[in-house]
């Protein structure tokens, strides 16, 4: 039997091939085996509201929701389908919360050190010296 990993993404493909059914039911044994399978929870939302059926969206969205509360993606895709639906204020709010949650991504003050770098980084060249001339050229465009 194909891994969790295998069988989402034959989901996937299904789902990238155009084939909203067949992803729907892939993923909806992805999560009868695992409930806690969060990819597929929320590709499950998108899948349905790929199909055009939002209530299901929503109702997956929420599932999904749950699991992680201050996703990005989650609020997103819960902003659009109730936006297909017709509720424009429950879809502005869901908008903020993702907003707010690529915000948390990153919590750095402004100006402040980078972070530390990793093992995968590049080492980077120092840069060439620049020698400053003695006498900076006129500038035709001032006035004398």
């Amino acid at each position: 039997m194909p891994s969790l990993q295998e069988q989402f993404d034959e989901a996937m493909f299904e789902f990238s091939t155009g084939h909203c059914d067949g992803a729907i039911e892939r993923l909806q044994t992805i999560l009868a085996l695992d409930p806690d399978y969060f990819d597929a929870q929320l590709s499950l939302g998108g899948a349905y509201y790929a199909k055009g059926d939002y209530a299901a969206a929503i109702a997956e969205g929420h599932k999904a929701e749950k699991m992680k509360p201050h996703d990005q993606l989650v609020h997103t895709n819960l902003s659009r389908a109730y936006m297909k639906a017709g509720d424009k204020k429950t879809a502005e709010h869901h908008a903020l919360q993702a907003r707010i949650a690529s915000w948390r991504g990153d919590m750095a003050a402004p100006g402040a050190a980078p972070p530390a770098e990793t093992e995968l980084e590049m080492a980077k060249p120092k840069p060439p010296p620049v020698k400053l001339p003695e006498k900076f050229p006129d500038m035709p465009w001032k006035k004398k």
